[in-house]
């Protein structure tokens, strides 16, 4: 599986969080979120997979939660892993991060997560700005046609 992301802490435990997160394109560009904390930068809409949750279904729910949009035909391109301290939940978490590619059909609301905003973005910025290395590295190879469209 490749890794992304800061260097493993020597003896520290890592807790695995799994997380679904999708690339959204429409009309040449790619719909985004932006997480004002606990560091603000832009992401690939998604989140964690809850205990007894399929990762479709958190898939669909965070994308709504973190843009308000509802998306439909995921199609799972892979996955990777990072890890990470995630100071929200004090937790040093190893996050396998479940990639798909869906389709945003309609707005139906703002977002509803506390401090994120849905940002329709130019593909090429996005892959300047997005925040961590492995959405990046997804999306650029989606752009370039090495992931199905």
């Amino acid at each position: 599986m490749r890794r992304f992301g800061e260097a493993i802490v020597k003896n520290q435990q890592y807790r695995p969080r799994p997380g679904a997160y999708a690339i959204l394109q429409r009309q040449g560009k790619l719909l985004l979120t932006h997480q004002d904390a606990p560091v603000p930068e832009f992401q690939l809409p998604g989140g964690g997979i809850d205990p007894g949750e399929s990762p479709l279904t958190a898939l669909h729910r965070e994308v709504v939660e973190e843009t308000g949009w509802r998306i439909a035909r995921p199609r799972r391109l892979g996955f990777f892993r990072r890890f990470a301290y995630m100071p929200e939940y004090d937790l040093w978490a190893e996050k396998i991060c479940h990639i798909y590619v869906a389709h945003p059909v309609r707005a139906l609301h703002d977002p509803t997560e506390p401090g994120h905003d849905a940002v329709w973005m130019e593909p090429a910025l996005s892959l300047e700005l997005l925040g961590n290395d492995g959405d990046a590295a997804f999306v650029a190879d989606y752009l370039s046609g090495l992931l199905p469209r």
